[in-house]
């Protein structure tokens, strides 16, 4: 059974994100919001760019919904990511893959809505959820990634794609590792990694 081994940067509640992004401390150690702690139903993950995974969790560690969205432009982004996290008043985390402008932006948004914001590198989810072999190369790990991702779709029953692009997939995988990291979850499911291996 896989648990988190690493740390990861944690934008706390409210807090301007320049101040934020050198901070390493534990998710599972920041203060709850009052508000927040008492209906904590979802976590967004979301895999970085202009055109971005997102993956919606509830607090029992199944994935909801999940899509992948085209912003186009960063001016499009910004206003996207706040209109999206509006869409999704019970938020309890905000998890993004990545960093730049695009981090910036979501983190922004978070921020004005006091929403905690943990930011990982691709590696850390992936060194977690997928095995060495499936990490070999970008494709490889790619698709491995779309494969687990179905796994995943199928052990929430979530509705099941007609087509699932990498940027989902990688924002279903990061979601089920931010699962485990903030305590949704106490490992990752085992079940998972036997179906279809």
């Amino acid at each position: 059974m896989w648990r988190p081994s690493g740390r990861s940067t944690l934008h706390p509640y409210g807090s301007d994100v320049a101040a934020c992004v050198g901070a390493d401390v534990e998710p599972k150690d920041s203060p709850p919001d009052s508000n927040r702690a008492a209906n904590p139903s979802a976590l967004l993950a979301v895999d970085l760019g202009l055109r971005a995974g997102l993956a919606l969790y509830g607090e029992d560690g199944r994935l909801h919904s999940y899509r992948s969205h085209n912003f186009g432009s960063l001016p499009r982004l910004r206003a996207g990511a706040a209109r999206i996290l509006h869409e999704h008043p019970g938020l309890a985390w905000l998890v993004i893959e990545g960093g730049g402008v695009a981090a910036e932006a979501w983190a922004r948004a978070a921020a004005k809505r006091a929403l905690p914001v943990l930011q990982i590198s691709a590696e850390t989810w992936r060194a977690a959820v997928l095995l060495d072999r499936e990490q070999r190369s970008g494709a490889v790990a790619k698709q491995h990634a779309d494969t687990l991702a179905r796994r995943v779709i199928g052990w929430s029953h979530a509705p099941k794609p007609t087509s699932l692009r990498h940027d989902a997939a990688e924002a279903i995988l990061l979601g089920l590792w931010a699962c485990v990291e903030v305590g949704w979850l106490p490992a990752l499911p085992t079940d998972l990694r036997r179906l279809g291996s």
